[in-house]
């Protein structure tokens, strides 16, 4: 494992938001959801694609808060643009967990 500074651990910016809305994406090349979730009101609604359908249901992520990675670009997916990354770790068996607090916490709020 490679080790980086706290200056370049700064500036990733893992941000907690809630999820709004969530459809599926049958564009998508693996299932997959469609997710908007709202960072607060400094950095406002963000959409993503995440290959999350094993362990979700579109009504089961309404509501949830995520952690998301708010600054590595906007990426097309299937016509679709991505704003932010949803984090996760996988299980067993390789599908995705989604990465949240614990807790209820405002949304926006910067992971430390």
């Amino acid at each position: 494992m490679e080790n980086i500074s706290w200056e370049e651990f700064e500036k990733v910016e893992l941000r907690v938001g809630t999820v709004v809305k969530a459809e599926p994406f049958p564009k998508a090349r693996k299932p997959a959801y469609k997710i908007w979730a709202d960072f607060g009101p400094e950095i406002g609604m963000r959409q993503t694609s995440a290959q999350v359908t094993v362990h979700y249901t579109p009504e089961t992520l309404v509501g949830r808060q995520v952690v998301g990675c708010l600054n590595l670009g906007e990426k097309n997916i299937a016509g679709f643009i991505s704003n932010f990354l949803c984090t996760g770790f996988a299980d067993a068996k390789g599908d995705i967990v989604l990465a949240g607090p614990g807790q209820p916490v405002p949304n926006g709020g910067k992971l430390f």
